[in-house]
């Protein structure tokens, strides 16, 4: 088995914001694994919030891609997993990145498409949100527009500012049939957070992600109980653990690959969301469709998709699973992710 690990730094289409940060470019790695004439392709945008990235997975990568290699196998998809959560523990990003090649390969190996493997339907995939990124109100009421035209009926609204309904009645006044989510990065107190639920539900606001600090989970209960607003936990929820932990202070939980390391810790938090009784979504980072591809497959499993991130960037030297609108088409997949070289689509 041999393997290949690059850099890229994506630009975006649009400067993006969100409550902590603005981001310019996606800083992106990506691993290729090649077995018996078959080549599998995986990817991860590494968040600083958790502690990783490009570099600190450029530079754990090689060492993980031998284990791999020695391993010899892609099918042997468990084994993997048990080896690499414990060389790299504290590197969910990496492991991502590795997942998805892992997956890629066998499923590409098969000569099917990763859903099929996994005995998914894939007319059951929900239409994916586009993510409005924290600007002035015009500009976001430019992009909610647009993105409306382009037939997202699904809008998620970045907030955590000092003048957040300016920025929202700016979005409804842009797009006014679409259904409004909104995402506050864990920006607000709960105080604040209940605060703004009135106007936020008077604005038809049908999702309110992460409205408190990570750490604030009696502060998420206090929330969720206050509104009738559907309520959902990211930064809250990274592994299949904490899925208890939230339980009874949220109503959605929202799963990332690079929150809990690839596509088989991802599949058992959304089993755990399932069997306490709460409805789950599939996030992303602003990434690749190296990464997104692989995520879209898992889709069949939620109740919410926001996998916009592809969509995002400028460029993008991947294609993934083509689009329907605002839905993935994933039947159109014929092999693996659908990862491939956009020269290669």
């Amino acid at each position: 088995m041999n393997w290949t690990v690059d850099r890229h730094d994506l630009p975006l289409s649009n400067p993006f914001g969100i409550s902590r940060e603005t981001s310019e470019t996606s800083e992106t790695v990506v691993v290729e694994l090649t077995h018996e004439g078959t080549t599998g392709i995986g990817a991860v945008t590494p968040s600083a919030y958790y502690d990783e990235s490009a570099q600190s997975v450029a530079e754990t990568l090689p060492s993980l891609c031998e284990t791999v290699a020695r391993i010899g196998d892609p099918h042997a998809q468990q084994h993997i997993e048990r080896e690499l959560g414990e060389q790299a523990p504290n590197q969910p990003a990496a492991r991502m990145a590795l997942s998805i090649a892992v997956h890629d390969l066998a499923a590409r190996s098969l000569d099917l498409p990763l859903y099929r493997q996994w005995g998914l339907d894939p007319d059951a995939v929900p239409p994916t949100t586009y993510t409005v990124g924290i600007d002035s109100p015009e500009r976001m009421a430019e992009k909610a527009g647009k993105a409306a035209d382009n037939g997202f009926g699904h809008l998620k609204v970045k907030l955590g500012t000092d003048d957040d309904r300016a920025r929202l009645d700016a979005v409804r006044d842009a797009a006014p049939d679409a259904e409004v989510r909104v995402d506050a990065n864990a920006a607000w107190t709960a105080g604040e957070a209940i605060d703004k639920t009135a106007w936020l539900a008077d604005a038809g606001v049908t999702m309110l992600e992460q409205p408190v600090e990570a750490d604030d989970i009696d502060g998420l209960r206090r929330v969720t109980d206050a509104t009738d607003i559907p309520v959902a936990a990211d930064e809250s929820c990274v592994t299949a653990s904490d899925v208890p932990r939230v339980a009874d202070a949220c109503d959605i939980v929202n799963a990332k690959l690079v929150k809990c390391g690839g596509l088989r810790p991802a599949m058992r938090l959304l089993h755990a969301a399932d069997a306490h009784g709460l409805d789950s979504m599939l996030g992303c980072m602003v990434e690749s469709n190296a990464s997104i591809a692989a995520a879209v497959h898992l889709a069949p499993l939620v109740d919410y998709v926001d996998l916009d991130g592809a969509l995002l960037l400028a460029s993008d030297p991947y294609a993934g699973v083509p689009l329907d609108g605002a839905v993935f088409d994933l039947a159109a997949v014929s092999a693996g992710t659908g990862a491939r070289r956009a020269r290669d689509a």
